[in-house]
């Protein structure tokens, strides 16, 4: 039996204030790999079977989650990354499947989100609204973290998790089938925002949108935020790297809709070349995280 119940999102939250800005902290949680061709197919009847590790190249990826800091309604969490006991023991998290599938999982003492929030003054218990991208382990990890919390997420991405033959999509139920708050998106019903066809100003304030990315997962959705003098786009893996964002390297091997994919890419891309002064973070690029910086306003 199912212990979650998510309920439809009351929008907008509460909150906001007239013309806030946000302070982002990316916060690295570990790490995971990724076969070469999985991120940039290869094109060829053994794509697949190359995408899954056949004489693959193994990429090591950073894993984030993000602290949003809101004037009014407080601390939020972007994803939730690893959990701690992936420093000491992955399948206590993941199970033995796949944490004997996934390559490269990996985590220091002090890196899981909780640690680092303290490290910035906060404990768990004060986040009250988590933003999930989507529900993959390497985002999802760590809900059990944040009972208090208010989870919002795309209702096309809650029903997909939650399918039958889930796993076979990459997700693991046992990791946010909690009696948690959830609250769905429902993004049909949503106004365009700048390149986006689908919007949701989460606090009606401007501060944090919501937009509508599917293709990774049918229910993906990536955050732009306003900061104190530019914006910043938290893609997800909408985008798992800037290459893909470039065109400089063909796209993913593997996705739920291709087609939806290839759109959320091109209003990505349209964005990035409307908005160059915005800073845009992909979901798993070693050579862009070390770029950031600790801390934005």
């Amino acid at each position: 039996m199912a212990l979650a119940d998510p309920t439809p999102a009351h929008l907008p939250l509460p909150g906001g204030r007239e013309d806030a800005r946000v302070r982002l902290h990316p916060l690295l949680t570990g790490v995971a790999a990724m076969a070469d061709a999985w991120l940039h197919r290869r094109e060829g009847r053994l794509m697949m079977a190359r995408a899954y590790g056949l004489g693959a190249k193994y990429v090591k990826l950073p894993v984030p989650a993000f602290l949003v800091e809101h004037p009014g309604a407080g601390p939020v969490l972007v994803d939730t990354g690893w959990h701690s006991s992936i420093a000491v023991d992955p399948k206590k998290n993941l199970g033995r499947l796949p944490a004997a599938v996934v390559r490269g999982i990996g985590q220091e003492p002090g890196q899981d989100v909780p640690a680092q929030l303290r490290e910035r003054g906060y404990e768990a218990r004060d986040i009250k609204h988590v933003v999930m991208t989507h529900l993959h382990p390497d985002h999802a990890s760590a809900i059990c973290d944040f009972p208090d919390a208010t989870f919002i997420l795309d209702e096309r991405e809650w029903e997909a998790a939650n399918a039958p033959r889930g796993l076979t999509r990459g997700y693991l139920k046992r990791l946010f089938d909690h009696g948690f708050d959830y609250r769905t998106l429902d993004f049909s019903q949503a106004d365009s925002f700048a390149t986006f066809g689908s919007g949701i100003d989460l606090f009606g304030d401007g501060s944090i949108h919501l937009v509508s990315t599917p293709g990774h997962t049918l229910g993906h959705l990536s955050v732009v935020l306003r900061l104190k003098n530019h914006e910043a786009l938290i893609a997800g893996d909408a985008i798992y790297d800037m290459a893909t964002l470039l065109g400089t390297e063909p796209i993913t091997a593997v996705t739920a809709d291709e087609h939806r994919f290839r759109r959320s890419l091109r209003e990505l891309q349209i964005y990035a070349k409307e908005t160059p002064e915005a800073l845009i973070i992909p979901g798993h690029d070693f050579g862009a995280w070390n770029e950031l910086s600790d801390f934005y306003e």
